[in-house]
């Protein structure tokens, strides 16, 4: 599931857009504020920002100077109502990737949105994620411990391949029963608790789990 992280300060525009994205898929983070909004682009590393310009405590300029000047490559959409040519000037000289003027519709900004992820995505990146001693193959979709390799069912697999994604970020059980079961009918979030069990009894160490429990949110790779 990709990661959008939208950086709004309308509270109503940014509930129509956080739920046009949640509904085509994926997965979103939003912040109110551009100091906020830059915390949890360095925390969460999303696969895209939605950057307004105007924003309490940081502006989206300060905020997409400030990931530039990180290191930060993230995709960044810009999508504000400041539509001068001198505010595009300047978005697109600071890193931006899209400068949007609000307002638009629904079906452009998703089209956007696919568009710059999908100019971002790596062509022939291997997806092989590794987790202290353990190894996970998404292409070969093997699992290894240790250089020995690990016999699981391919539901563990994608269950495992799910959580070694968000490298160490916790998935809820919501999350996790679109990637692995689609929302099949008959399933259940006990379900999810059932297979990690499963994947536990697998992958763990004597007296120390690799798939933690997050009280009330989901899980994670430890």
């Amino acid at each position: 599931m990709r990661r959008v992280l939208l950086v709004e300060d309308n509270l109503d525009l940014a509930f129509g857009l956080r739920t046009s994205l949640e509904v085509e898929g994926y997965e979103v983070l939003h912040a109110e504020s551009g100091t906020e909004g830059l915390a949890l682009a360095r925390e969460q590393a999303p696969d895209l920002l939605v950057l307004d310009l105007r924003l309490p405590g940081r502006s989206g300029y300060e905020v997409l100077r400030d990931l530039r000047r990180g290191g930060s490559d993230v995709p960044v959409l810009i999508l504000t109502a400041k539509g001068e040519e001198a505010d595009k000037v300047q978005g697109f000289r600071l890193g931006a990737d899209d400068y949007v003027v609000k307002p638009v519709g629904v079906l452009e900004f998703l089209a956007r949105v696919e568009a710059l992820l999908r100019r971002s995505r790596p062509k022939s990146a291997p997806r092989i994620y590794r987790v202290g001693d353990l190894e996970l193959d998404g292409d070969r979709r093997t699992v290894s411990i240790g250089g020995a390799e690990v016999d699981l069912s391919p539901l563990e697999f994608d269950l495992l391949h799910a959580l070694a994604q968000r490298r160490g970020n916790v998935v809820s059980r919501t999350e996790l029963l679109k990637e692995v079961w689609g929302y099949h009918a008959g399933v259940e979030s006990r379900t999810v608790d059932t297979h990690i069990a499963k994947l536990r009894a697998k992958i763990d160490d004597a007296g120390r789990s690799r798939v933690v429990t997050v009280r009330k949110k989901g899980y994670r790779l430890r």
